[in-house]
């Protein structure tokens, strides 16, 4: 395609104003630049960073109004001169893309890169029919043969169950393998819904012993790979670090060295899991709140541990965990629900509410 050709139309919802609803509207798409690519959108996941720009204020880099979403599988309709081996190929957008050419990409630190590309932040998302995005780090889907409800792989999952990959699962991912995780050793996630029941499923198959924390009754029984559940309401966090190091000597586990995995996003989450803390423990910070905390940070010299925030994921691993969805390592069929993206207003409200049992992933 040249800019020469017939312009685009984009269909989508746009945040105008925090705490107002989302509105439909229409934008013109002129052909991809060279490093871009137009992307037809076969279905976008709702995350709760949406909710933190709609509800929250959590400020958005590019002014409003803005179509949000960053949970993007699709098929590549056009692409810059460089880029042509993308077009017709069906894809995962990541969630952040960074421009692999600036210091720090190159001194390998992509999740840092000030060019990085947040689509639903720095330009329009995929809240939308289409959306032109960097060509670069797109992840293409094997398999697929231009339907997008067919099954692919073992799991037999559409293109568009794929869509949670972008972040809710690619996150988590990084963070572990960021902490080292390997069999055997003990991975508590605090949090189960969305992200964290990811984590867990994750952390589960690389061999790990899997604590799963969540005051939601239905996410501690719904929960996959999950070996121990527990409410973290009903005690306090010393003595549930009392109650899993038990656990752990009971069955023959490491009791020091933990990957605690914070996917709540809250303040009690996160206080939760900083008492958590045992000797060589890794904290893995993958929730976002802007609630502020009272800790003793000093905990991490005493217990010679350590704290690892998480942005993101970086493009090249994503193929590594579309093998995994697409093999039924991650199972992402049971934990999404499809819908319509005229829905969109009822699937924020369920979100928000806390009713929804599933990851919503929303449908032009």
């Amino acid at each position: 395609m040249t800019s020469t050709q017939t312009a685009r139309l984009a269909h989508g919802f746009e945040m105008v104003k925090v705490g107002a609803p989302l509105k439909a509207t229409t934008r013109t798409l002129l052909a991809p630049g060279p490093g871009d690519a137009l992307v037809q959108v076969m279905g976008c996941g709702l995350c709760h960073t949406d909710l933190g720009f709609l509800d929250d204020g959590v400020r958005t880099r590019h002014s409003l109004p803005l179509i949000l979403g960053h949970e993007i599988a699709g098929v590549v309709l056009a692409a810059g001169p460089d880029h042509q081996h993308l077009v017709d190929q069906a894809v995962v957008v990541p969630a952040v893309i960074p421009c692999g050419d600036c210091q720090d990409c190159r001194a390998g630190h992509p999740m840092i890169c000030r060019k990085q590309v947040m689509p639903g932040n720095d330009t329009d998302g995929g809240f939308a029919t289409h959306v032109v995005v960097p060509a670069r780090g797109l992840c293409p889907v094997p398999g697929y043969n231009g339907d997008p409800d067919a099954p692919l792989g073992a799991a037999g999952i559409s293109l568009r169950h794929l869509a949670v990959i972008a972040d809710a699962v690619s996150t988590p991912y990084q963070a572990i393998r960021r902490a080292g995780l390997s069999a055997g050793d003990v991975a508590i996630v605090v949090g189960l819904g969305g992200v964290g029941g990811y984590a867990a499923q994750i952390a589960h198959s690389l061999g790990a012993h899997v604590v799963g924390l969540d005051v939601d009754a239905r996410r501690l029984t719904g929960a996959r790979g999950v070996d121990l559940a527990l409410d973290p309401s009903q005690q306090s966090g010393r003595d549930l670090r009392k109650q899993i190091s038990a656990w752990a000597k009971e069955h023959g586990y490491p009791r020091t060295r933990w990957t605690i995995i914070e996917c709540s996003g809250s303040a009690p989450g996160q206080t939760t899991a900083f008492d958590l803390l045992v000797h060589g423990a890794t904290l893995c910070v993958v929730g976002f709140t802007m609630a502020k905390l009272d800790l003793r940070l000093s905990n991490l010299m005493a217990f010679d541990a350590r704290a690892l925030g998480n942005w993101g994921c970086a493009p090249d691993l994503y193929p590594d965990i579309v093998e995994m969805a697409l093999s039924g390592r991650i199972d992402l069929a049971s934990q999404t629900e499809i819908i319509p993206l005229d829905r969109i207003a009822d699937a924020f409200a369920q979100v928000r509410s806390h009713t929804a049992s599933r990851r919503f992933v929303l449908v032009p």
